[in-house]
């Protein structure tokens, strides 16, 4: 899988707190995605975290201090910040909030903040109290009139036992954020997309529900392709056990008539809809009020009516429309069929039978299909490669 993390220089900054452990996972998963983390810790920090530790999971030397013979920060503090795509504090104290809003720089790490003039993120953690004072407060809007981002803190239970705003944000979330970030003067900015994911529901009783195999993974996967290139994304979910990607509108639904409704009304000012949901074709004509019971050997019966094609009932002047068709036979004979039925420029069709590529993989082999056009094969992939190939292919309509 490749993400827009690879290549990329971080520096992360680790600040005095509790969550400092989380940081260990943060730098790790950031290198393991292909970007190259430096890390920079206060005098603080290291009283929770070592670093050796960091040192281990990123394979580069750690900074510690303004005058540390082994740190290139020794004879010129500017290196660090002049190389690096993005800087990123997981955890932000209180402290360190407060010396960047009066541009303090009395260690290392606000040494090298102030030398650079790439992107600064930053994760607050501290307990509720003091997020909650004034002075946090006002430094923090200081901070955002500058530009930084913020990234949380989230309300939950913190190390004090309290329960409040303060609690950084968790690992995946703040690397979603960090791929937005990077992301958004990419080759999708200002475009509005719109994508579907994961199995509708259709209600048989208030217990019981007809639906399908879908996971929602290759939907959230596009979405995140999207968002990674500057997209403002809106992903309208079917129930999936799947956590909401950052920086994306998520809109839940249940059933195919939900999921038709959202998508007409998201689509209302959209450039491109991508269909990854396995709809039901079709739901029980009258739900029962109550729970059914068995009756016996007796066998029970249901009606069933068709739902409508959502993607065929959208348009719109410069909407472009692809469809996904998950087949277990004449994959391409049915895809082909589908791009004239549905009126789109595209249909992803892929096997759900074949190893790899069926319901909740992480990898698919998709093939693209096209009006008028000789059907595109693509090899086994992460489903992030494949949202990002299906967005080359739709970006020159875009432009």
């Amino acid at each position: 899988m490749t993400t827009i993390l690879n290549g990329k220089s971080i520096v992360l900054g680790v600040t005095g707190s509790i969550a400092a452990f989380k940081a260990a996972d943060l730098a790790s998963k950031l290198t393991q995605a292909g970007a190259s983390v430096d890390v920079v810790l206060t005098r603080s920090a290291q009283e929770f975290v070592g670093a050796a530790t960091f040192a281990g999971l990123t394979h580069r030397p750690v900074s510690t201090g303004l005058y540390e013979s082994n740190s290139e920060l020794g004879i010129d503090h500017v290196a660090l910040a002049r190389r690096a795509d993005l800087i990123l504090i997981a955890p932000a104290t209180a402290n360190v909030l407060a010396k960047l809003a009066h541009g303090i720089t009395d260690d290392v790490l606000t040494a090298t903040i102030l030398a650079g003039s790439q992107p600064l993120a930053v994760a607050p953690a501290m307990d509720a109290d003091m997020y909650g004072a004034a002075a946090t407060q006002a430094n923090m809007e200081t901070l955002k009139k500058r530009g930084v981002y913020f990234i949380g803190p989230e309300s939950g239970r913190l190390a004090s036992g309290l329960v409040g705003n303060g609690r950084m944000t968790e690992v995946p979330a703040i690397i979603g954020h960090i791929r937005a970030l990077l992301g958004r003067d990419g080759d999708m900015a200002g475009r509005r997309v719109v994508v579907s994911a994961s199995g509708t529901e259709e209600a048989i009783d208030p217990v019981r529900v007809l639906t399908n195999r879908s996971t929602g993974k290759m939907g959230y996967a596009i979405a995140e392709a999207a968002r990674d290139r500057g997209a403002d994304v809106t992903l309208i979910s079917a129930p999936s056990s799947l956590p909401a990607p950052a920086c994306v509108t998520l809109l839940p639904v249940s059933s195919a008539i939900e999921m038709r409704d959202a998508v007409q009304a998201a689509c209302a000012d959209a450039d491109l809809l991508v269909m990854a949901a396995a709809v039901s074709d079709y739901r029980p004509a009258n739900p029962a009020d109550q729970k059914i019971k068995k009756t016996g050997d007796d066998p029970l019966t249901i009606d069933l009516i068709q739902n409508p094609d959502i993607i065929a009932g959208i348009s719109g002047e410069r909407l472009i429309k692809v469809a996904f068709a998950a087949e277990t036979n004449d994959v391409i004979q049915n895809a082909g069929a589908k791009v004239l039925s549905k009126g789109v420029d595209m249909v992803v069709a892929n096997d759900v039978s074949a190893a790899g590529s069926g319901f909740g993989t992480d990898t698919n082999a998709v093939t693209f299909v096209y009006p008028g056009r000789d059907p595109e094969p693509m090899p086994l992939m992460d489903k992030l490669d494949v949202g990002n190939a299906l967005l080359d292919r739709v970006l020159p309509q875009l432009k």
